[in-house]
């Protein structure tokens, strides 16, 4: 026990069990480190739901899951001919460019595919102009048309956009009515399928499915040492003088468990860019807040944290856990690598 996430399972599953109710044609998202709680174990909670189909991020990915869950495996990065080569019937490959078609079926002569648009994320994706070229391809090279996909921004209503392609597929020569579709809300979902009876909306869901009851997860951080320390004193790996009096305590979870690092967050509005701002500020005067919350507040690092502790500083007259003790810790979770992952 060190760096560990506690999951309540009995909660967390009916949530599993609510989202799937709710989210007909729902195709689990795997990828990652697995939203923190592992790969593995999202795949065999996929097949205790009774999916048919997961969504990966990499072939990497999919190589490894296609030995532990029964159904077929999507890969959500386009298919390139330098990637990992992995062959296997129930592997469903997305496609996005007018080359990759003929190179895709010369290396796996009737691959199972998706074909992906380019939305306005800009990320992958045929462009609609060359759809139906795209689609004249696919069928000479006799691959197999699983669905067409649409990925969608995060932020703002979908639904105009989502119409705006469901349109373009039902106008395109692609042999198929099924939609992959990410980032729809169940209410757009639900009108659209009112508006579309003839397509088969299927919603790639994973943070909303495996992280939509964080109260469910709780981190544990194990205290593994405490020391009393004066104001002014020098400590730790870069000698830094204690700013006041109290306690170091030292922490398990560190860089090597994502404690410390930050993913990028959009900024947006005045009071969200002075927040960065100000946090701008206290990193630069060597100040950061840790994610330990310690007799019920977070507590500042007494150093930048290291590979696998972390050094926090609690004032005179907090009160000291004990060596041995754990701490419960914020994390983000799609960065976050933990000891142990247990049920209670």
């Amino acid at each position: 026990m060190a760096f560990d996430l506690e999951i309540r399972a009995a909660d967390w599953r009916a949530h599993l069990a609510a989202t799937h109710a709710a989210l007909p044609g729902l195709v689990p998202v795997v990828k990652g480190n697995g939203y923190g709680l592992g790969r593995q174990r999202l795949a065999h909670e996929a097949s205790r739901l009774g999916a048919d189909l997961i969504a990966v991020g990499t072939y990497e990915e999919a190589h490894e899951l296609l030995g532990s869950f029964l159904g077929d495996v999507q890969v959500l990065t386009p298919w390139r001919p330098f990637l990992p080569r992995v062959a296997d019937p129930r592997l469903v490959h997305t496609l996005g460019r007018l080359a990759d078609i003929p190179a895709l079926a010369q290396q796996q002569p009737g691959a199972r595919v998706v074909v992906e648009i380019e939305t306005s994320m800009a990320r992958h994706g045929f462009d609609r102009h060359h759809l139906a070229e795209a689609a004249r391809a696919i069928a000479e090279a006799g691959l197999t048309v699983e669905g067409f996909a649409m990925h969608l921004p995060m932020t703002g209503g979908n639904l105009d956009e989502a119409r705006l392609w469901c349109a373009v597929l039902e106008a395109s020569a692609l042999e198929t009515t099924t939609v992959f579709c990410s980032h729809l809300t169940l209410t757009e979902l639900e009108q659209l399928r009112g508006e579309r009876p003839n397509l088969t909306l299927r919603p790639r869901v994973g943070t909303q499915l495996w992280l939509g009851r964080l109260d469910t997860l709780a981190v544990r951080a194990t205290v593994m040492d405490v020391h009393t320390v004066q104001r002014g004193e020098r400590i730790g790996y870069r000698q830094g003088r204690v700013p006041r009096a109290g306690h170091v305590l030292v922490i398990a979870g560190g860089t090597s468990h994502g404690i410390g690092l930050e993913a990028p967050r959009a900024v947006a509005g005045v009071a969200g860019r002075g927040k960065a701002a100000a946090k701008g500020g206290l990193a630069a005067a060597g100040l950061a807040l840790s994610p330990f919350t310690i007799d019920g507040k977070l507590r500042w690092f007494a150093e930048p944290p290291h590979m696998q502790a972390s050094m926090v500083l609690l004032p005179e007259g907090a009160k000291l856990p004990a060596v041995g003790d754990t701490v419960t810790a914020q994390v983000r979770y799609t960065i976050a690598s933990f000891d142990t992952v247990r049920e209670i």
